[in-house]
């Protein structure tokens, strides 16, 4: 399923690696905050880690600007309690342990039938931003590693969403 802007995204429930598990819809009722999901492949890529000590550098920038950041992947929660160990990172860190999220959302999983070999079955990097009611205003799914926009390419995206909203 693909969305289209400003449709509401898909709910979804998954358990946090410190803390409680994180309801979408409950977010939504509680919060008023935008949503930015960003799923990566894993703590073994070392451009996932790259992109993720990035956003924890950004994080100022999301706090200051009312939106909640959390990253989601499908790796067990043993590694990535480590990596969160590792990277002091504040931000949540999702575990989509059933594929559910990659699902709804639609995010391109490399699996045996993948034309190209690259590290196993792995979800491949996909970022959803969404306003405080849960609609889509923006979104990229990629189905590589590479070619995925920087922290600092998703901040003047938020700007000129934010500034151009009807």
């Amino acid at each position: 399923m693909t969305f289209k802007l400003n449709q509401h995204a898909p709910d979804f429930k998954l358990q946090a690696i410190r803390g409680n598990e994180f309801h979408f819809s409950e977010e939504l009722k509680e919060n008023d905050e935008w949503h930015l999901f960003v799923y990566f492949r894993g703590s073994w890529c070392p451009a996932c880690m790259k992109e993720l000590d990035e956003f924890q550098e950004a994080m100022d920038f999301f706090e200051n600007n009312n939106i909640d950041f959390a990253a989601i992947t499908h790796e067990s929660q043993d590694s990535l309690e480590k990596m969160v160990d590792e990277h002091d990172f504040t931000f949540p860190v999702l575990i989509d342990e059933n594929l559910e999220f990659l699902s709804a959302y639609n995010v391109h999983y490399h699996d045996e039938h993948a034309p190209y070999k690259d590290h196993g079955t792995h979800a491949e990097p996909a970022y959803f931003l969404t306003d405080e009611d849960g609609r889509i205003l923006y979104q990229q799914r990629q189905t590589s590693p590479f070619g995925r926009p920087h922290p600092d390419e998703l901040r003047k995206i938020i700007e000129y969403i934010r500034e151009n909203l009807k």
